[in-house]
């Protein structure tokens, strides 16, 4: 295959290895400001940075399904910027429940999205805030400039940032990323591509693609050997194609 996943401890996961590539940080970002995404979520395993995640509501994240196997028990960091801080005063959470999508498929990515229900609810405040997600179903117009962060890998195998990073992207026109992937890779109901100087890498993965004040994406998969590829550019989960689906699970 040529596309892999945007995960941060491939190890962790030994049965996507040889499908995915993990992606950790923004290539070609800068450091966010400090608490200026309050809605970033760092889910973890074994209090490990994983992947990224964004707050929906009080009780529930959105990620990645990729993002966990059924051995994985993840929990959740809200309000943080700098991981490694431990006076930063973020908050950990553990998960209660797992809804992965019930058509989410872990060879081609598609259904790719995962809610995450909180054991308690999170206590809204300055550092920790919900992100709106669409109302209803549609596609964002090429070009659009919008946004990406996470604590992902810096450069492709390069290192990792404890702080949040942060880029802007372009929506790329869904026929033109369908024939660089190929229809069996790439659903234009399902998925949205982006491109830009910036991009995801290995880590990022579950991090929201921002347009506005709203998450449209959910981070998906990449190029297996180079992040932010120009001829393989970052596949994103449409959040609006999954709107009865959420909004049955959150409210269920």
């Amino acid at each position: 295959m040529t596309f892999n996943s945007l995960l941060l401890l491939v190890s962790l996961l030994p049965h996507l290895t040889f499908t995915a590539r993990a992606n950790v940080g923004i290539v070609n970002g800068k450091e966010a400001k400090p608490h200026s995404r309050p809605y970033m979520v760092s889910v973890q395993t074994m209090n490990q940075h994983m992947c990224g995640g964004f707050l929906i509501s009080k009780r529930f994240v959105m990620t990645a399904a990729h993002c966990r196997n059924n051995s994985h028990i993840l929990t959740v960091v809200l309000g943080a910027h700098d991981l490694e801080n431990a006076n930063e005063k973020s908050v950990r959470i553990n998960v209660d429940s797992y809804y992965p999508h019930p058509r989410y498929n872990s060879e081609s990515y598609h259904n790719d999205i995962l809610l995450l229900k909180l054991k308690k609810e999170a206590q809204l405040n300055n550092n920790i805030k919900v992100i709106s997600i669409p109302e209803k179903e549609g596609d964002i117009e090429a070009d659009s400039v919008c946004s990406i962060a996470g604590w992902g890998l810096l450069e492709t195998n390069g290192s990792r940032s404890n702080h949040l990073m942060e880029t802007d992207v372009k929506v790329m026109n869904n026929k033109k990323c369908e024939s660089k992937w190929g229809k069996k890779h790439f659903s234009a109901s399902l998925m949205m591509c982006v491109y830009g100087d910036g991009g995801s890498c290995t880590g990022d993965s579950g991090g929201p693609l921002v347009c506005g004040d709203t998450a449209v994406g959910v981070t998906s998969f990449g190029d297996r050997y180079m992040c932010n590829s120009p001829e393989h550019p970052e596949v994103y989960t449409k959040i609006s194609a999954y709107l009865p689906w959420i909004n049955s699970t959150i409210h269920s």
